[in-house]
């Protein structure tokens, strides 16, 4: 086989490399300068068009086309910096460009030639829509690779053919899954449903590749072929029609119409299963363009921004060389500690799980293998892949097990001096340069480290409940943390595959405080007579996945009062009065009155009837509803949006959040605001804060001070230490 040459004018792409080897096959491989990834970046998009000349002009002297990657990732999809950083998105433009975009993929489809993918990596969006454009693909079976369309967790569809070819390739009802949800795949996945044909390596890929093209000289595209129908049939076949004619009100339930994009991909899988391929082409490019223009759409991409901003450590301090932990010890064995064993074990890191017996640590590492016994049955795990998790985890009752641990977290109860205690007793046993983290929900981390030899090594690592499926973890920076252990907590957290916030110590952090602010906002309407049932559905109205009176329970209202009355205490040892908020008082009363404590004790706000759904406890309307009370549900939903952002805006003010992408990361991933908003700070930032500031105002006269927002100087960023509270 003579070696790959290179076509004379291969000078003038950036992106795409051009060569035709001795067997007559050209290889297109995508490898963009001085990037990590391949996008569909313009620079790209100009080369694929002369790549595609080139071919054409060669059609004779080729037997067939390989895509290929030069990355360790096939293909990465669009450019979303590029797409959005000119401003305001021209409609028209961007419809002619993505139509010119799907042409040059359908000159590819319709060479003549077989086309062959050879999937080294991850090919998510674009990246799939490119593999989707060749006639067969293979992929290297490794189970770290991701494959499939989640635009829509960007308020997007799939434009560059991937609603039309996964309805046609899959079937509606098949098909709406990996569309609707952005489901993503392994290799396996793909190859169960016929997309991808697996390989074990690169070279079994390349020779498979080779071996496909020989076998299918005349391969076009199952659309293409005459007599082709859609799998399971169009929406009008019986099988279909019935699914698909509740699944807009089910779509609705779920999205309760705050997000564009899952109903804008019905619409255009259905409506293109019912013309040819390359109208459904265009009318997929419509819907692209509707969405791209929508503010929901630019909210979601920022959040993508500063989810990637976290994700590539922009919250660390970057003088700070990477850490690793390789031994973790864990104090408390209850549901947060073993929470966090499993996190540790499930990511290969070596844990102790410490309690005050045997037999409750132990308990603690059975929570682990619940979790694993339930993926085993699945099929997700295989039996050796959970024993050798749960061998990670070593249950004691005994410190000196500690010995020797980077990094010790303790998870014990929130009362300062258990967790004084327990600080005193293990810190010794930590590692050289190890430092000492409290997941504490609340107590300030600077009065915690106050029981430590070495405050600059203490930190705050604030999980939340269950551990195994939140993925946010709050770190909080004490006064005399240094920036080493900063780096190190961050590190960490992303070692065990959590996303990581930054904060600086203050009662609450942000998390809690924020999420407080939501909760006790629910129990200021109940005080004011406003039905239970209207409070829980403004909230759901607003995009919150819960009413603030069902999350209460589940946290528990006896935690709430307890956490109360450490503030009482803490501020009266201060020699400061405490003020109470709205709706605390009732809190108070359905724990002590009504003996009402929360679901763990029986029954809060909600009863919890065995083997029936939950409802909202009769007392409620009984006690504190009026029935002649006036409301607007307008109102409702936006106190309970506005009391949180307001909130998020003092906590930047003060000082406590250090940017406004900790600040929309950990109000989503932490207390649950509402996702089509991107974060607590982007709903402040795209209103403008002098329209936000107007309409919190507007509240706090009709509501209380508790709207008002804080006195911020102009041109005011997150991260200034001017503002003022």
């Amino acid at each position: 086989m003579r070696e790959a040459q290179a076509f004379n004018g291969a000078e003038n792409m950036k992106t795409i490399r051009y060569e035709i080897d001795g067997d007559r096959i050209a290889t297109l491989t995508f490898d963009a300068p001085d990037a990590a990834v391949n996008t569909m970046s313009q620079q790209w998009q100009e080369d694929l068009a002369q790549a595609l000349d080139r071919l054409e002009a060669d059609r004779d002297a080729i037997r067939g086309v390989l895509l290929r990657s030069a990355k360790d990732t096939f293909f990465a999809g669009a450019d979303l910096k590029e797409m959005l950083e000119h401003g305001p998105v021209d409609a028209a433009k961007v419809f002619d460009d993505v139509q010119r975009m799907k042409a040059q993929m359908r000159r590819l489809e319709k060479l003549g030639r077989p086309v062959v993918a050879c999937v080294n990596g991850t090919a998510l969006g674009g990246g799939w829509e490119i593999a989707l454009t060749a006639h067969h693909r293979i992929a290297i079976d490794n189970p770290k690779t991701q494959l499939g369309l989640p635009e829509v967790t960007l308020g997007l569809l799939p434009a560059a053919g991937g609603v039309t070819k996964t309805v046609r390739l899959l079937g509606l009802l098949e098909g709406l899954p990996y569309l609707l949800e952005g489901k993503i795949m392994k290799p396996a996945d793909a190859s169960r449903l016929g997309l991808v044909q697996l390989a074990a390596d690169e070279a079994a890929m390349l020779a498979a590749a080779r071996e496909w093209i020989t076998a299918h000289p005349n391969a076009v595209q199952p659309w293409d072929e005459k007599g082709y129908k859609i799998p399971g049939g169009t929406p009008s076949s019986p099988k279909i029609a019935p699914a698909l004619s509740v699944a807009p009100a089910m779509l609705r339930q779920k999205t309760r119409g705050l997000m564009p994009a899952p109903e804008a991909i019905l619409a255009c899988a259905v409506e293109g299963a019912q013309v040819d391929f390359d109208t459904a082409l265009r009318l997929e490019s419509r819907a692209f363009c509707s969405l791209l223009t929508h503010p929901v759409t630019t909210n979601l991409i920022h959040l993508f921004f500063d989810r990637n901003a976290i994700k590539s450590g922009m919250s660390r301090p970057r003088s700070i060389p990477k850490w690793k932990a390789s031994k973790v010890g864990i104090l408390g064995a209850g549901m947060m500690g073993a929470g966090i064993a499993y996190a540790n074990a499930n990511r290969g890191v070596e844990c102790v799980l410490k309690d005050v017996s045997l037999e409750k640590a132990e308990q603690g590492k059975a929570y682990t293998k619940k979790l694993t016994d339930k993926r085993v049955a699945k099929g997700a795990m295989s039996p050796e892949r959970q024993a050798d998790i749960l061998a990670r985890i070593l249950p004691t009752d005994k410190a000196e097990d500690l010995q020797g641990c980077d990094l010790i977290i303790e998870a014990v109860f929130e009362k300062r001096e258990l967790k004084a205690q327990v600080t005193r007793e293990s810190e010794p046993m930590l590692a050289a340069g190890g430092f000492f983290a409290s997941n504490t929900s609340t107590l300030p981390i600077s009065g915690l480290a106050k029981a430590s030899a070495r405050p600059q090594k203490f930190i705050g690592l604030h999980f939340f409940s269950p551990v195994d499926k939140m993925e946010l973890v709050e770190i909080i920076v004490g006064k005399e943390t240094e920036e080493e252990t900063l780096a190190h907590a961050y590190d960490y957290v992303l070692q065990i595959g959590k996303t990581p916030i930054v904060v600086n110590d203050a009662r609450g952090f942000y998390t809690s405080r924020t999420f407080g602010t939501f909760v006790m906002e629910g129990a200021a309407m109940l005080e004011e007579g406003i039905p239970a049932s209207v409070i829980e559905n403004a909230a759901l109205a607003a995009g919150m996945p819960v009413g603030p009176l069902a999350v209460i329970d589940e946290t528990s209202l006896s935690l709430s009062l307890h956490v109360m009355e450490q503030t009482m205490a803490d501020l009266a040892a201060e020699g400061k009065t405490y003020v109470k908020q709205p709706g605390e008082a009732l809190i108070e009363r359905m724990v002590k009155e009504f003996k009402r404590a929360g679901r763990a004790a029986g029954g809060g706000f909600y009863d919890y009837p065995q083997g029936e759904k939950k409802r909202l406890w009769p007392g409620l309307k009984e006690v504190f509803e009026k029935p002649r009370v006036s409301y607007d549900f307008d109102k409702l939903r936006d106190r309970i949006l506005y009391r949180q952002a307001v909130e998020t805006l003092r906590c930047l003010a003060e000082g406590v959040l250090r940017s406004g992408h900790d600040a929309n990361i950990g109000s989503i991933f932490g207390i649950g605001f509402p996702a089509w908003t991107g974060g607590a700070y982007r709903f402040i930032e795209a209103q403008g804060l002098q329209e936000f500031s107007k309409r919190a105002h507007a509240l706090a006269e009709e509501f209380g001070p508790r709207f008002a927002p804080p006195s911020l100087p102009v041109g005011w960023q997150p991260g200034d230490k001017s503002a003022s509270a």
